[in-house]
Order: structure tokens, then sequence, then C-alpha cells
């Protein structure tokens, strides 16, 4: 089973994203991510930015998953923000974006990157999660939340 923290580090949870719209809440996000994965932050930018003109990846309920895949990545690499105000991306059910999970993946990494979307999605329709992700401080208590979550699975 594949679980979040295998991929999520602490320094790319993000507790209040300050960005007001798509492009700035996918560069602050890609910012430590970037960094952890040893990449080019204006690149992992145009690679996710170039996803989002195929269709959003905000699927909804206040949840915004932006991915991508990158040439010469070593192993998946994830951010997590939280938008305390909502931001406009083109969610499919019109409503505000509040909570982002980056995932960028190996060029040739299908399997692991469905896998990993796959346990966020489900952690995410936990309403119960999803609140406590929404009420929670600091980075610390976003990645405890998420950690605590993990382990049900």
């Amino acid at each position: 089973m594949m679980k979040i923290l295998d991929v999520l580090k602490k320094q790319a949870v993000l507790a209040d994203l300050k960005s007001r719209d798509k492009k700035g809440i996918v560069e602050e996000l890609s910012e430590p991510v970037a960094g952890i994965a040893g990449v080019s932050h204006d690149e992992l930018v145009r690679i996710l930015m170039e996803r989002e003109q195929l269709g959003s990846t905000a699927i909804g309920g206040g949840i915004g998953i932006p991915h991508g895949k990158m040439k010469g990545l070593e192993s998946l690499a994830m951010g997590v923000g939280l938008s305390r105000r909502g931001v406009e991306f083109e969610s499919i059910d019109g409503r505000l974006t509040h909570i982002f999970f980056l995932l960028l993946a190996p060029e040739n990494s299908t399997g692991l990157h469905l896998k990993c979307l796959a346990q966020v999605s489900r952690m995410l329709k936990s309403e119960p999660f999803k609140e406590r992700l929404l009420n929670s401080g600091t980075s610390d208590e976003i990645f405890n939340i998420i950690r605590s979550e993990d382990e049900e699975f």
C-alpha cells in the first residue's frame, strides 16, 4: 500500500498559501517541491500549468490536485498547501479551492503516480479529514493530520 508520507516531506507543507490566482498558487506550491526534488522551479511551474490547460485539476469540494510528469526526476515528489480564503481554480463545481495536493512524477511512472493520486483522493473523500485540515494552524499540524489518516488506510 502506498503511503503519502513515503512521498511528502514536511518542508513541502504550506499552511497558509497567499496567492489569489491559479498560477500564483502553483508557483507557491512548487517552490519547496522543486527544492526537494532538485528540479527547476520554472520548469515545474510550466509543466503543471500545461497540465491545467488540458482541464483544471480542481476536483470540487474545495480540493485541487495539480500534477504533472517530469523528465529526469528520480522519484515522486509531493507538496500540500492550504488557501485560507480559497482561490478560483476553475473547479468543476464552481466553488473556491482551499486544499491543494501537488504531485510530481517521473515521466515513465504511471503506476506509482496513479496509486498516489488514488490514495490522495481516498483521503480527501473523508469530510472529517478535510475539516481537520481546514481547521489546522501550522505545517506540523497538517503533516500530523495527514500522517494519522495515512495510517488508517
